[in-house]
């Protein structure tokens, strides 16, 4: 399969089994759209189909440098991973990251929050210590051979158990050597509560921080208000650059994390409004809400939120070009390796790898399945005693959605999210179609930026 467009002045061509991107000139491009449709076209039968346009030493030129392409295993590859998926469910529970749900409970009320301001469908809590403890170990005891751990102190709010949180940092140092493990450790935040304390101990214990911001005052205030309807932004952007600044010092990993929404079709605007204030590692994700939801993307903006996909593409590149570049994290995709190929077919491994845990101690797929019971799993206590619901996780990959077989960027998102897929059509193994729209204008994005910023527009 070989999805072919062409963005920015540049003619792309990407073998989507070999992850082979071509950057081409127009009559390489027409000819390859013309073999994709019909592979037992000839040469003979190309030339005279484009001989009246162009030269027919030309012409020969370019097929033979597509049947170079071709046997070096760069274009019109087979798929070769579909029969790899036949082990998925056999590969034994091996969970490597869990996202610890410290508070359910946040000093915000943001409009669109999956969490009902933090409380899951349930009520306000917090974790204790002990059920931290008991976390960490159900990880360690569940991660096999797995050396490297991830955490992430999640919410509602996680500062909002500050002290818990340091303890269980603790406790987890104390594990690594005994049972040869290292853990990552990842706080998100909304920045109320932030200080010069949360930041020194982030600073010198967490692997990385991501921060919650939507984007211009405007925009966050409406949509991350204190309960009393007041804005959140002039009080946590000074913090959060200060945060940042300090993280990129010392060569810590940090993100913006901003939510954009039906009220912020033009969210390019935010994310140069992040590099404006100093942030340069950025992400910005579409909010997925109830069709009914009065912020919630519709398929009618779609055509408007790929043109600021393109038009921050083609930002990031000038930005680059002048030295004062930032990441995106969805324009983040590797090109010459990528993930390994269970990765690339079964996506973030929730309800397998990855797991949530609630303050008291309930394990479900992922933390945007907390409080749903039909996915709980069992307990940190007890561990995971649902095996079928693991079992049917471990289903879920490009093959399992039908909509994947034939979209050229399944290996870059992996089939999307099972939640999203849930909660839009009651079962996991679905697409959410407007994530999928998204998706793929990214993928497009990401390989244009690749193709700009390494020089010629043509090969």
């Amino acid at each position: 399969m070989v999805h072919q467009y062409r963005n920015n002045g540049y003619n792309i061509a990407l073998d989507v089994d070999s992850g082979s991107v071509h950057i081409l000139d127009d009559l390489s491009y027409q000819l390859i759209a013309e073999l994709e449709k019909n592979r037992a076209l000839t040469d003979e039968e190309l030339t005279g189909m484009f001989g009246d346009r162009y030269d027919p030493s030309d012409i020969r030129e370019a097929l033979s440098e597509i049947h170079g392409l071709e046997s070096a295993g760069q274009l019109f590859t087979e798929d070769v991973y579909k029969n790899a998926v036949i082990d998925f469910k056999n590969r034994p529970t091996v969970v490597k990251a869990l996202c610890l749900n410290i508070a359910h409970d946040c000093n915000l009320a943001c409009r669109y929050c999956f969490a009902e301001e933090g409380e899951y469908h349930g009520r306000r809590a917090l974790m204790s210590y002990e059920v931290g403890c008991q976390a960490l170990d159900f990880l360690v005891a569940h991660s096999g051979n797995r050396h490297n751990l991830e955490v992430d102190f999640f919410g509602g709010e996680p500062l909002m158990n500050w002290e818990v949180v340091k303890k269980l940092v603790a406790y987890g140092r104390s594990l690594e050597k005994k049972h040869d493990k290292h853990f990552r450790f990842t706080i998100t935040t909304n920045g109320v509560l932030l200080n010069d304390e949360v930041m020194e101990f982030c600073n010198r214990e967490m692997d990385n921080v991501v921060m919650s911001l939507d984007g211009r005052q405007a925009v966050h205030d409406h949509m991350r208000p204190f309960r009393n309807g007041k804005g959140s932004y002039e009080l946590v952007v000074p913090k959060f650059q200060k945060f940042a600044a300090q993280r990129k010092a010392l060569g810590k990993q940090y993100y913006i994390r901003g939510t954009y929404t039906h009220y912020n079709l033009d969210f390019a605007r935010d994310v140069i409004h992040f590099a404006d204030l100093g942030f340069d590692q950025l992400s910005m994700e579409p909010v997925v809400a109830p069709a009914d939801a009065d912020y919630a993307i519709r398929p009618e903006d779609i055509p408007v939120l790929k043109e600021q996909y393109d038009l921050l593409a083609r930002e990031m590149i000038r930005r680059e070009k002048e030295g004062r570049g930032f990441t995106f994290f969805h324009f983040m995709i590797d090109l010459t390796g990528g993930p390994c190929v269970y990765k690339r077919l079964s996506g973030c491994g929730s309800g397998t790898e990855y797991l949530g845990v609630t303050p008291w101690g309930d394990l479900y797929p992922c933390h945007q399945f907390v409080g749903n019971e039909q996915f709980l799993l069992g307990n940190v206590k007890d561990g995971i005693v649902r095996t079928d619901i693991v079992d049917s996780f471990k289903c879920c990959n490009v093959y399992s959605r039908k909509e994947c077989r034939t979209c050229f960027a399944r290996y870059y998102c992996s089939g999307g999210c099972a939640s999203n897929s849930w909660n839009f059509h009651g079962r996991i193994d679905d697409v959410y179609e407007i994530g999928c729209e998204l998706e793929r204008k990214r993928v497009e994005c990401a390989i244009m930026i690749k193709a700009a910023l390494a020089g010629s527009p043509e090969s």
